[in-house]
């Protein structure tokens, strides 16, 4: 099971892994968090079966907590930047300094933001610490189970704001770039191996896989950081 903002590297590595290993890999993706039924989380409660999980890393540590995955089996994959997107084709606003981001957002008719861990930071933490959650509220909303780039793309937002890698695998859209930095929040994306697992093997080679530098060129395309580079 695999989260959005390690899915854009992960399409291209599991079918090497797959060549490299012989073995075949299912893949059931969600958010690492929130009230959808295709979260992770949910998907666990309701006794869907999982060898690896592939997550936003402090959801992963949750499950730890919970003894759906095996302790000590996280191993840090990628660390991930929140972007903006705007429609392809439409002028990219200005989000270079803290102040014209602010002034982008206040501008903006309409922003979506996603139900995972960027869309969590903006609406719980980002927003209310800039001042401007109150005036944006009835512009901006969280999409539950889609990715926000193709809320953006069919014009339904005219800003969207997720992690840069999977806004990026969205067509229709163009990013605009990320955060500026003294508001960005890095989420790290890490593997876990599931204590109900029936293929642990199979899990750990996976994992190693996906965490080797031959790996890494392919995570860096995806746009972003590998951790082992």
């Amino acid at each position: 099971m695999i989260s959005g903002g390690f899915f854009a590297a992960y399409r291209i590595l599991a079918p090497e892994f797959q060549s490299a290993t012989g073995h075949t890999v299912a893949t059931a993706s969600g958010p690492s968090m929130g009230n959808t039924p295709e979260a992770i989380p949910n998907r666990l409660k309701r006794g869907e079966p999982a060898d690896v999980l592939i997550m936003v890393g402090s959801a992963l540590d949750e499950l730890v907590k919970e003894g759906k995955v095996v302790s000590g089996s996280r191993v840090d994959l990628a660390r991930s930047k929140i972007g903006m997107a705007v429609r392809a084709g439409t002028p990219k606003p200005d989000i270079g300094t803290v102040e014209a981001f602010k002034r982008t957002v206040l501008a903006a008719k309409s922003i979506a933001y996603s139900d995972s861990a960027s869309g969590v930071y903006l609406s719980t933490v980002l927003f209310p610490k800039l001042g401007i959650a109150e005036q944006i509220a009835g512009r901006s909303r969280m999409i539950p189970g889609e990715p926000v780039g193709a809320v953006v793309a069919r014009g339904d937002a005219e800003i969207g704001f997720q992690q840069i890698s999977e806004l990026r695998a969205v067509p229709g859209v163009e990013v605009v770039g990320p955060l500026p930095a003294e508001i960005q929040k890095v989420t790290v994306f890490s593997a876990g191996i599931s204590s109900t697992s029936t293929q642990p093997e199979a899990a750990r080679a996976l994992v190693r896989f996906l965490s080797s530098a031959a790996a890494a060129p392919v995570i860096a395309r995806t746009g972003i950081e590998p951790v082992n580079p």
